[in-house]
């Protein structure tokens, strides 16, 4: 009862309140899901937000599954000190990080000016102020997410399943993609999904290395409610983004079932 009565005051309430001022201001009705879905401008900010969570989502898992096989194979000693190296980008303040790919992805940054040094490129790149620098923020901040996971679910796997696959004459390539990656499967669902919704929902990074001309959803409701005040729009793009991961997390528990969560 007290975890119910907790829930009901601090969810089930205020997205109801939210939701009751979505439909309501400025006038009764839908209009606000319909100018969100319906206008060009407001589409291309959906468009932006589930096409760099995609891609990050994407990104994150092809670079995060073979660091988390490496941490469940590796020696105890040293795959706590990797552990420690993942665990301290975790800890480390949001804002620094973001602040530090911008002084390495501007035009004057150390990427350009190495690749223009070693005689790659003429000009620098343009690598912040759109979706390209977007991504390579957020892989960076989101890689934690999806290792950690995976790392969980691959140290509990019986490294005896792939030794007797070996025995009977599987190749590597047959071991990893009929016994490996099936059974990593709850981990990659739990990764990928907490990397996808969280992703959605980003403000800072995409604020800070995408510019006005790539926003983001999550940038769009703060700038309609702090400086338009148009919490009737601003209300029904909150509602959006949960009822996306709402969807998301259904498949997932559709899937993987909740009794084999990582």
């Amino acid at each position: 009862m007290p975890a119910l009565v907790f829930l009901f005051l601090f969810l089930v309430l205020p997205l109801s309140s939210l939701f009751l001022v979505s439909v309501t201001e400025p006038s009764l009705g839908l209009g606000n899901y319909a100018k969100l879905l319906g206008d060009a401008a407001y589409g291309r900010v959906l468009f932006n937000t589930f096409f760099v969570a995609g891609v990050v989502t994407c990104v994150t898992l092809v670079i995060g599954y073979p660091v988390a096989w490496l941490l469940a194979i590796l020696p105890a000693r040293t795959a706590h000190l990797l552990m420690a190296a993942i665990l301290l980008s975790m800890w480390t303040n949001l804002l620094a990080r973001t602040y530090g790919w911008m002084v390495l992805l501007q035009r004057t940054g150390i990427i350009n000016r190495t690749l223009i040094d070693l005689g790659l490129i003429n000009e620098p790149l343009p690598l912040i102020n759109n979706l390209f620098g977007v991504t390579i923020g957020m892989t960076y901040i989101m890689l934690p997410y999806v290792i950690l996971p995976l790392h969980a679910t691959l140290s509990g796997i019986d490294p005896a399943i792939m030794q007797a696959a070996a025995i009977t004459g599987a190749k590597p390539r047959q071991i990893f993609w009929r016994i490996l990656l099936p059974l990593s499967l709850p981990g990659i669902g739990a990764g990928c999904l907490m990397v996808f919704v969280m992703a959605l929902g980003y403000y800072v990074t995409p604020a800070l290395l995408g510019g006005t001309a790539n926003m983001m959803l999550a940038e769009m409701i703060a700038q309609q409610v702090q400086s338009l005040l148009n919490w009737g729009l601003g209300s029904a793009a909150a509602f959006i983004l949960l009822a996306v991961t709402l969807v998301f997390f259904a498949i997932y528990v559709r899937v993987v079932g909740l009794g084999k969560r990582s």
